[in-house]
């Protein structure tokens, strides 16, 4: 109920904000992003395999290959209209 109380001075920033979204801002958000998940999917295949070199290699695989996905899948988000008016 609040955000749509809220969605007057939303609209105000809108364009503004819509125009901010860089691809630099994009690397970024990807960047921090596969940080946190990278971490997360070492511990858990770690817990999982009990061998750290195992969750280590997973953990960079799945680095690399999140960060591309990631970061195409921003970059079509932010072509589409849905939600932003």
């Amino acid at each position: 109920m609040l955000m749509f109380l809220d969605q007057t001075k939303t609209k105000k920033t809108f364009k503004k904000d819509r125009a901010a979204e860089k691809p630099l801002r994009s690397i970024a958000k990807t960047v921090s992003w596969r940080i946190v998940g990278t971490m997360d999917t070492v511990a858990i295949s770690w817990v999982l395999t009990g061998e750290i070199e195992t969750a280590m290699a997973i953990g960079s695989v799945e680095l690399v290959t999140k960060m591309i996905l990631y970061f195409g899948h921003e970059r079509i988000w932010n072509k589409i209209n849905f939600g932003k008016e």
